[in-house]
């Protein structure tokens, strides 16, 4: 971390504090439908995809309105917004006000704001990072978020069985508010896109990142195989619930350790990649990270009742999530460095809204699916599938960069 600078040590600790926050409330809002407000199945089904597919239409215009903005206030705006909208959800439920509305609401301003930061951010890291240690950057952050995603959730089932259904998003909310204070911290220049002097419409800009990916061979083959593998994998998340903790009534404290367990992985995998990388080169590890992550999911298709099919989906998650937190970091890097200091926030916004529109329409697939054939049948359709997905990968690796059509405005 100290050779990054503080500056990314502070920008690290705010991505890192609102990132376990985020997974301190996993399951919050699904749990505060049911058991505070009696909804529906459909009902939870839709908060979630909403959350999802509405949040990412809404941050479609936003990716050009970051581009041309200072990125810290940015951030901090985004932070704070975050705060407030899940605030309101632990203060209605005081005032015995909560309604459904709300947390649909809520979900997508969340949403929304989660995808502009991760593009502003995304865009402040590639000027204060060198190229050189980018991958080491992209590390830090994989191995923060398994870390979250191995701790937050058994933690904050815990908090909510102690104090009530709430308090793990009052705690989100809090995290939001201490990453906006330590981005506040930041001292390094921000950087402004400058604006065409062409003069290119609001509309043509909306499209800009797309239209960037689509050029560049390598990146357009990065974002296919990203978003499908994305999808493919979400898409069976809720289908291994049902069916462990359904069909194959495995404990609430089983379910949760497999998915501790396995998010451990991450943490090893985000710790080594660099050094796989110095070793045997960017191309070949993230080729064959790249190979590993869309072949061991089948691994699931042989999941049964008992301890031994609980064994294998833990030693078939834990080196799916191994892989990715290999791949991840690499891929994040190959993106950023491909893409020019004007286009970041653009194509980062386009890579996110791609890929969570296409996780809630799999996923709404796949649970029609799972209906007709079954969880089992349906999650070994996804693997089946997820073979082909290494096909999109760059086949060769590209040694010269492609060149910034013209560089950001530094402004300090």
């Amino acid at each position: 971390m100290r050779k990054l600078g503080s500056d990314f040590g502070w920008l690290w600790s705010a991505y890192a504090v609102s990132t376990y926050g985020t997974w301190l409330a996993f399951g919050a809002f699904p749990l505060i439908a049911v058991r505070v407000l009696d909804s529906s199945a459909f009902a939870v089904s839709l908060l979630e995809a909403a959350g999802l597919a509405v949040a990412a239409v809404l941050a479609v215009p936003l990716g050009p309105w970051v581009a041309y903005r200072r990125k810290l206030p940015v951030m901090i705006a985004t932070d704070l917004v975050r705060f407030a909208a899940l605030a309101s959800v632990p203060a209605a439920y005081a005032l015995g006000v909560l309604s459904y509305g709300q947390l649909l609401v809520v979900a997508v301003v969340c949403g929304t704001a989660a995808i502009t930061f991760t593009a502003a951010s995304g865009a402040y890291l590639k000027s204060l990072v060198r190229g050189d240690r980018l991958l080491a950057a992209n590390g830090r952050f994989e191995a923060a978020s398994w870390a979250a995603t191995a701790a937050g959730p058994p933690l904050g089932g815990a908090l909510v069985g102690l104090l009530g259904p709430v308090v793990t998003i009052t705690a989100d909310a809090v995290s939001h508010l201490l990453s906006a204070l330590a981005v506040r911290q930041i001292r390094s220049g921000d950087t402004v896109a400058p604006r065409d002097p062409a003069g290119a419409s609001r509309v043509a800009d909306l499209g800009a990142g797309w239209r960037f990916v689509r050029r560049d061979p390598v990146l357009w083959r990065l974002f296919l195989n990203s978003v499908l593998v994305g999808g493919l994998i979400m898409a069976t998340a809720p289908l291994l619930a049902v069916l462990l903790l359904g069909g194959y009534r495995v404990a609430a404290w089983q379910y949760g350790l497999v998915f501790g367990v396995s998010a451990l992985g991450g943490v090893l995998g985000a710790r080594l990649s660099p050094r796989l990388v110095r070793r045997y080169g960017r191309h070949r590890v993230m080729t064959v990270s790249g190979w590993l992550r869309s072949t061991v999911p089948l691994g699931l298709a042989f999941t049964h009742p008992g301890t031994s099919g609980l064994l294998t989906v833990i030693a078939v998650e834990w080196v799916l999530i191994t892989c990715m937190g290999v791949f991840n970091p690499i891929h994040a890097t190959e993106r950023l460095r491909r893409t020019p200091q004007a286009h970041t926030a653009q194509v980062l916004t386009a890579w996110s809204v791609t890929g969570r529109l296409t996780q809630a329409a799999l996923m709404t697939v796949w649970g029609v699916l799972a209906t007709v054939v079954g969880p089992l049948a349906a999650i070994t359709v996804s693997g089946v599938l997820l073979l082909g997905t290494p096909l999109l990968l760059p086949t060769r690796r590209h040694t010269r960069d492609p060149e910034p059509a013209r560089p950001a405005v530094a402004v300090s």
